[in-house]
This record gives C-alpha cells, structure tokens and sequence, in this order.
C-alpha cells in the first residue's frame, strides 16, 4: 500500500493494498474503497462512503460530506460510488438525506470536471460528463451518458435524460429530454437531436432518423405536447418509446 506519511486515514476505513493515497488526504472511519484507486493529494473521503474500484480522485475534491442542507442534523446517510470514475480538482459530492432516500449515487466510467457539484440525493448514472461547475442541486437524476455542460446549475428534483448534452451555461429548471441537444444560446430550448453523441455511441443512421422524426413532432409541429405524444407513441423503436415514456413521467414538465 502506497500512503504518504502526511495522511490520515482513522481506524475502520478499509483501504486496500493496491490503493495509492497520496500527500495530506484524509479518510473518515466509514470510508470503503474498491481496488486500485488513486487519491492524488489533499482529498477528503467522509461518512458512510462506498467507494468502487479503479477510480482516481485529484487535489481538493471531497466525497461524502455533511449535506448543504438545514435539515441534516448528523443522520447516518451514505454516498455511494461505482468504478473508473475520474473525480477532478474540487469537485464535491455531498451524501444524501433521510428525507430524499439517504443516498447519493454515482455510478461508472464518468468524469467529473473541476468544482463539479453533486447536491445530496442525487443520482448519476454511468458514462456521463459533468463539466466544470456544473452543478446539481439535491434530489436531481442524470441519465446515462448524459453532458452536462459548463456552468450549468440544474435545479432541485430535475432529470436530465440519457445521451443528452446541455450546452455550457444553461440553466436547467425542467426535465431535459433524453437524445436531445439544449442550450441556453437558444434561450433555454431544446434544439433538436443530439445527433453527433449518438453517433459516436454506435446509434445507426435509421435510430438517428426515428428520433428526429419524433422530435420534429414535438419541438417543431403546431401540436402541444400531449397531442404530440400521442403520434410519437404511433412510431415504432425503442428510442421512440423510451422518449415518450420518459415524457409521460415528467413531474417538473420537459424543455422543449
């Protein structure tokens, strides 16, 4: 095990040998960590945290802390992790509340750019971006592989649907669309299909196709939404219907 002298990890946090911890981090008792993480310096591990392998967390991030909230009064809440996430400088993910389930999820293979913010009882799924400050009030869910760009707030029990991008910026007060492109260069709306992300992801021309056409009736057409959800839910795909049901369950309304 690889842990500078200026370290300090208290007695009950299980670090493994293959573990790298480097100068003045800290790690609270109730801290769990996978194999092979890197802690670069100065990282504060806190509360109950499961922490998943592979992942490597840079200068001045702290995972795990008290929740941003008045309401906390020291429950015993958690902040979970899953593997091969890249944590950057200040980024901080606060655990979660009993009143919004008690945890705070990430899950794999996402990056999470400097000063990132992950409000208490949010979730975030896997492969996603979060640029620099973008951050997430409490009670907010990201999709997988969704973008969330720079400078982007998005408020408190929003989603942002999967393979989404939001442009740098954009304030986000409803549920974004999954597949969609949303920008606050054109005031707050959404623009269209994320065509480029898709491709990039595998998705094949006629995917492509099927959800712009679904799209189209939806951002484009003189049809309000719930006329436009019905001729959505006359396409075929699956794409098509993870949309349709994803506007079907939208609590906050959707950016269109």
């Amino acid at each position: 095990m690889s842990i500078h002298p200026s370290a300090i990890i208290a007695a009950g946090a299980v670090v493994p040998e293959s573990c790298t911890v480097g100068p003045f981090c800290t790690i609270g008792p109730e801290v769990v960590l996978g194999e092979e993480c890197r802690l670069i310096s100065h990282v504060v591990l806190d509360g109950r945290t499961r922490i998943g392998a592979r992942n490597v967390i840079y200068p001045f991030a702290s995972i795990g802390v008290a929740p941003q909230d008045l309401k906390y009064k020291g429950e015993p809440t958690e902040t979970v992790l899953g593997d091969e996430n890249t944590i950057r400088e200040s980024v901080t993910i606060s655990r979660g509340t009993v009143g919004g389930g008690g945890v705070t999820s990430l899950g794999s293979n996402n990056l999470l750019m400097t000063c990132a913010h992950i409000g208490h009882d949010s979730h975030v799924g896997s492969h996603c971006i979060l640029a620099n400050a973008a951050t997430l009030a409490g009670h907010v869910t990201i999709e997988d592989y969704a973008t969330v760009g720079a400078f982007c707030p998005v408020h408190q029990n929003c989603t942002v649907g999967t393979h989404a991008f939001i442009g740098g910026g954009t304030i986000v007060t409803q549920d974004v669309l999954p597949f969609s492109k949303t920008s606050a260069r054109r005031e707050n709306k959404a623009f269209g299909v994320n065509s480029v992300g898709l491709e990039r992801r595998g998705f094949s021309p006629e995917r492509i196709r099927a959800l712009q056409k679904a799209f189209r009736l939806l951002l484009v057409s003189k049809l309000n939404t719930t006329q436009a959800l019905e001729k959505i839910c006359e396409l075929n795909g699956e794409d098509v219907a993870l949309l349709a049901a994803f506007i079907e369950r939208s609590q906050r309304g959707v950016i269109k």
